[in-house]
């Protein structure tokens, strides 16, 4: 496997885990689950911030696109979400719907790079 391989393997992992453990944090944000999804949620966002950056370096040569701000911009709010569902229980409906957007907005980022 080549470095960029690799990037790309734990990057979709992470990233696929983050929605996955997010979208648990809306279904039942109890008090004592808190702690394990925010550490969770919070190691899986920067196991995604560094595979992304690496793909970057290998294929883009540390040149930055108007879509990869986009991404990182949609990284940011997708790990605040999954706390945000423990402050604020009523709105776990909206957050969820939300979430999917952003995941809609990331993906469509990276099939059709319009910036």
């Amino acid at each position: 496997m080549t470095k960029l391989q690799i990037y790309q393997v734990l990057h979709v992992l992470s990233v696929i885990l983050l929605v996955g453990l997010t979208f648990s944090a809306f279904a039942a944000p109890n008090k004592e689950r808190k702690r394990r999804v925010a550490i969770g949620t919070g190691l899986l966002s920067l196991i995604a911030l560094v595979t992304g950056f690496g793909m970057i370096s290998v294929v883009y040569a540390n040149h930055f696109a108007g879509w990869m701000i986009v991404k990182l911009v949609v990284w940011l709010a997708i790990a605040a979400l999954s706390g945000m569902a423990f402050r604020m229980r009523e709105k776990t409906g909206m957050f969820a719907w939300l979430t999917a957007a952003l995941v809609l907005v990331a993906v469509a980022m990276v099939y059709l790079k319009p910036f």
